[in-house]
């Protein structure tokens, strides 16, 4: 039978992406951590990692052991949690997951709610940037993810998890103050002249964008590459460019020298969701319940 602890090291290495960062992570050195992996992989006989200048890698038979691997990881921790449970120990940390603008328009406000109504409940939160954060769910390393879709992306498909949306979030076109389109709705096809603003190829919102621009036939011109929507909304504001901004964002941000208006003819939305698994411990429910009301008033 595995070692589950060894199984673990294989876990924390293909989230941590890196040898060094897992053996930080689980408070060992790297070459102890190397000796852990090398018996792993004389116990099923294979090679589980390869190793090169960007990172590690893993192998087909190290990714299907990562899948059950970080199962077993969470239903050992579901047990702990139970065992604790039973013996009157209330849960003492609450872990979650969240992408940058989430942090900014759904977490402060839940987190302020959930140290309130749960003083004794100690909260970690990290930056995940979908489509991650599935594996750590599943592994128990994280008791919640909020997470995103955006148009022309799949959802990751989820095995022992539950996936729930909390938000549709509108992608608004944001021009600069006083820009011809700024009062209707317009399509694509009435802005292929312009300079766009936008993430490098295969961010979510560059997909989005692509996805939009091959529905309707229309050839973008992506003049200038940024993730930060904040660095976006200046850019446009100084006259450079224009882009799609979640409405969220919009409502949060200082000013008013910008116009946004709904784009015709194209999906236009973000979908916001929290996954967790599929029996939560005690007190998750009750921080998904605090973000349904956030999601809420972020567009109310």
């Amino acid at each position: 039978m595995l070692d589950a602890n060894r199984v673990r090291v294989l876990v924390e290495i293909a989230h941590a992406g890196s040898i060094a960062s897992a053996a930080e992570r689980m408070s060992f050195t790297p070459p102890a951590l190397s000796q852990q992996l090398a018996k792993l992989e004389r116990e099923v006989g294979c090679v589980l990692v390869e190793r090169g200048r960007a990172g590690v890698r893993l192998t087909a038979a190290g990714r299907v052991l990562l899948e059950h691997g970080e199962r077993v990881l969470g239903e050992l921790r579901d047990a702990e949690a139970a065992v604790r449970a039973t013996a009157g120990e209330a849960p003492q940390r609450l872990s979650m997951g969240a992408f940058a603008s989430a942090g900014k328009i759904l977490v402060p406000s839940a987190l302020a709610a959930f140290g309130r109504a749960h003083p004794h409940v100690r909260l970690a939160l990290s930056d995940v940037e979908p489509p991650g954060g599935y594996g750590s769910v599943t592994s128990g390393d994280l008791d919640l993810l909020i997470t995103h879709r955006y148009p022309g992306t799949a959802l990751p498909q989820v095995t022992g998890l539950h996936r729930e949306q909390i938000l549709v979030d509108p992608l608004l076109l944001v021009l600069p103050e006083g820009h011809p389109a700024a009062g209707g709705s317009p399509h694509l096809a009435d802005l292929a002249g312009e300079e766009w603003i936008c993430g490098a190829p295969g961010i979510s919102n560059r997909i989005a964008l692509e996805y939009a621009a091959e529905s309707e036939g229309v050839r973008l011109t992506v003049a200038y590459e940024t993730r930060d929507y904040e660095v976006t909304l200046a850019l446009i504001r100084s006259g450079v460019g224009i882009g799609l901004i979640p409405q969220t964002i919009l409502r949060a941000a200082p000013g008013s020298d910008w116009s946004a208006v709904p784009l015709s003819g194209a999906e236009t939305a973000r979908e916001i969701y929290v996954v967790h698994r599929n029996r939560p411990r005690s007190p998750v429910p009750a921080m998904v319940d605090m973000l349904r009301g956030a999601a809420r008033r972020a567009l109310g």
